[in-house]
């Protein structure tokens, strides 16, 4: 029998139930529009409760309606956040289970990356963790048939990140996603201006830019800014907000931005 990821998180950070889970995707991504970029390489969405950034999430996975029959694999890293480790690590699963049902694991991809040193097999962070989880059931209602290659991303350089992702960059098949909030419990004015420090320094494809308190997927985004430099690929900011503008109060908030490669 196959090694199964289950979820952690569903009726939690999103509806448990399958029919409940499809229709609030599904107005997610209506709310997105749709074609803003043509042929994305690359996403950054964001990765809390879907009350709160599932609205900018679905800007981002709308965009990719003209694509969705040629991609065929997607590479997802995401941010630890409740172990520490070093470098990048990936689940001995080989399906990840959602309500919305089971997406299989890229083996091929896991197995080239395997020989990489910061690449380690690391079951214990998926366990519990939600940054990864959260994006699966959008991508299952914006694609058709697709792998995923999910990877935790903890104490790692930002050229190790890049390095995995040169590995796994593909062609028109491979979507790169990168799950990332962005600010972390300020007030809603200083959020602001630090949400739009981050996204200057993503738009610009700098890295070196980003600090630990932009984002919490500082390391995978900024690797990812290393690698859309090095093909030249351009950014668009898709949705730019915080838990006060949906379902928070204004007194601490967390910021979400969606943004798109191309």
């Amino acid at each position: 029998m196959s090694n199964i990821k289950q979820p952690a998180v569903a009726g939690l950070f999103y509806p448990g139930n399958p029919d409940e889970l499809r229709s609030q995707v599904l107005a997610f991504l209506d709310e997105g529009q749709a074609g803003r970029v043509e042929k994305p390489k690359a996403l950054i969405a964001p990765h809390a409760g879907y009350i709160y950034s599932g609205a900018t999430a679905g800007h981002a996975y709308a965009q990719l309606k003209s694509v969705a029959n040629r991609i065929q694999h997607v590479v997802i890293l995401a941010p630890s956040h409740h172990l520490a480790f070093p470098g990048i690590g990936y689940s001995s699963a080989e399906q990840f289970q959602t309500p919305l049902g089971r997406l299989k694991v890229n083996q091929n991809a896991i197995r080239l990356i395997s020989t990489l040193p910061q690449v380690n097999q690391i079951d214990e962070a998926f366990e519990k963790e939600h940054s990864l989880e959260v994006q699966l059931p959008f991508l299952q209602m914006a694609l058709g048939d697709f792998q995923i290659t999910p990877l935790l991303v903890s104490d790692a350089r930002t050229s190790e990140v890049a390095e995995v992702l040169e590995q796994l960059w593909g062609g028109d098949e491979t979507l790169i996603v990168i799950s990332s909030d962005l600010s972390h419990y300020l007030d809603y004015k200083n959020a602001q201006k630090l949400d739009q420090e981050a996204t200057q320094a993503i738009e610009h494809l700098e890295p070196d830019e980003l600090g630990y308190q932009h984002a919490c997927g500082r390391t995978p985004v900024a690797g990812l800014l290393i690698a859309a430099r090095h093909h030249h690929l351009n950014v668009t900011t898709l949705d730019l907000r915080n838990s006060g503008d949906t379902a928070g109060s204004r007194d601490q908030v967390v910021g979400y931005g969606a943004y798109a490669f191309a």
